[in-house]
């Protein structure tokens, strides 16, 4: 069941659009927000408010990758494996976060502390490689930098 100020906040993107069903990217970003991830009941509900079956709704939410049909870690790694990352370094960033991590792409940390997500691309290729933890876009990255931004989420 969605909380009385989450379908406060749904129902105000839906006044910003001409249709309920405009609004259904933002109303899932708002439960995520919220939860975390978008469970089954969550995806009902949401698709009740923007008048769309649950079937519409968890497809528009399978397509969009940012939003989230599991559980994830606290911090969610967006490592872009685009042709620019991988000429610049990807595999040995992409090696280093799975060896001291201990995950593969789709898992999470046993602490729950990160899940590690591979990304078409974060729209920095002449900064490449780069990755993006929550807001925060990390540029020109090197192994020996990632202790330090890793650190930096608990």
């Amino acid at each position: 069941m969605l909380t009385a100020e989450e379908i406060l906040q749904i129902e105000h993107e839906i006044s910003l659009v001409p249709k309920r069903k405009a609004a259904c990217i933002e109303a899932l970003k708002i439960v995520q927000h919220n939860r975390g991830w978008i469970s089954d009941e969550s995806l009902k509900d949401v698709a009740e408010i923007v008048d769309m079956s649950p079937a519409e709704l968890d497809s528009v939410a399978t397509f969009y990758n940012l939003i989230f049909r599991r559980p994830v870690g606290r911090h969610v790694i967006l490592l872009c494996d685009s042709i620019s990352c991988w000429v610049m370094g990807y595999e040995e960033i992409r090696d280093y976060l799975f060896t001291n991590l201990g995950i593969q792409y789709g898992q999470t940390t046993e602490d729950g502390r990160f899940t590690l997500l591979p990304n078409a691309c974060l729209g920095t290729c002449d900064r490449a490689p780069a990755l993006m933890i929550g807001n925060d876009l990390y540029r020109n990255l090197t192994v020996d930098q990632l202790d330090e931004i890793l650190s930096k989420y608990s």
